[in-house]
């Protein structure tokens, strides 16, 4: 029981790295822009947010510091795709490939380095004392707190707000979103951002308070897997819990199947959340059109002058 407890708390504590990408995806594509450069951003997220926490000592500096280069990260997509109109395919691979790059050019010197400074546990009252759940739901750090309630705000602000609302037809109808008076580019612009934003700190969560350590390449693939769960979430933040959380458990099996006496290689095991990404896709590809897809996803859009 001990050890399932264990699993289950580090699901919690590995999921939420994806669900903060999972989050800023979602609100980016649903106001049409397509970003395929989450894992380049995630990487820059956790390389910026190391650097800064290593050198400065201070937390929240550095998810600040992460914070900012992944706004600034999602800035350069959304002029790339919204004012030139580039090919936001193009654009955000060639994210991916410049954080890939530059993350393990400028982190050469960090790697292997640790922390002296790590967030702290906090146990909440009454809750925490809960058998099993108190342990794998109520004692962990404020990010992942943060991360619990985050969903919530954003399907109120998508389901509630006149953002939401202009968010969601952007995505959907831009054209008629802009008669209707509703700054699409703008809308856009800003989606992007927050998009970026919430990845830049979901890779400074990764390496300042989920590994403490800086190493080359250690999203490890997980931008990818950001754009297979924004689909399983169906764009929708409240499922997104589950497709990251789900992920996280996978990834922490993986990781201890072994001390269930369980004969099996490593490698498979490492695997597996990544076999079952795979298999996932193959399931929504057999069901067709998704009911949240947004319908002018990826499609440029631009504003015409009138005389």
């Amino acid at each position: 029981m001990t050890d399932i407890i264990t699993i289950l708390y580090a699901a919690i504590a590995s999921g939420t790295i994806i669900l903060y990408a999972t989050l800023g995806e979602i609100i980016t594509e649903r106001s049409g822009i397509l970003n395929l450069g989450v894992e380049g951003i995630m990487l820059m997220g956790a390389f910026f947010g190391f650097y800064v926490a290593y050198t400065t000592e201070s937390l929240v500096l550095a998810i600040l510091g992460a914070a900012l280069i992944g706004g600034l990260m999602g800035l350069i997509h959304a002029f790339m795709s919204i004012t030139l109109r580039a090919n936001q395919v193009v654009s955000g691979l060639a994210l991916t490939m410049f954080g890939t790059g530059a993350s393990a050019f400028f982190g050469i010197d960090m790697v292997g380095k640790t922390l002296k400074v790590s967030f702290e546990i906090i146990e909440i009252p009454i809750l925490s004392k809960i058998p099993m759940l108190g342990k794998i739901l109520f004692q962990h750090n404020i990010l992942v707190y943060i991360a619990f309630i985050l969903p919530l705000i954003l399907w109120y602000i998508f389901n509630r707000t006149k953002w939401g609302l202009a968010l969601r037809s952007s995505g959907e109808e831009p054209l008629s979103s802009e008669i209707m008076g509703i700054k699409v580019i703008k809308v856009r612009y800003v989606a992007t951002i927050v998009g970026g934003v919430l990845v830049g700190i979901s890779g400074a969560y990764l390496s300042v308070a989920y590994s403490k350590l800086w190493v080359e390449g250690m999203t490890h693939g997980r931008g990818w897997i950001t754009i297979a769960l924004v689909i399983f979430a169906n764009w929708n933040p409240l499922i997104a819990y589950g497709g990251a959380y789900l992920f996280g458990g996978l990834t922490q099996l993986g990781l201890n199947l072994q001390k269930f006496d369980i004969a099996f290689p490593i490698i498979l095991l490492k695997s597996i959340p990544y076999l079952f990404t795979l298999f996932f896709l193959f399931i929504i590809s057999l069901k067709g059109k998704r009911s949240n897809l947004p319908k002018a996803l990826g499609i440029s859009y631009f504003r015409e002058k009138r005389e």
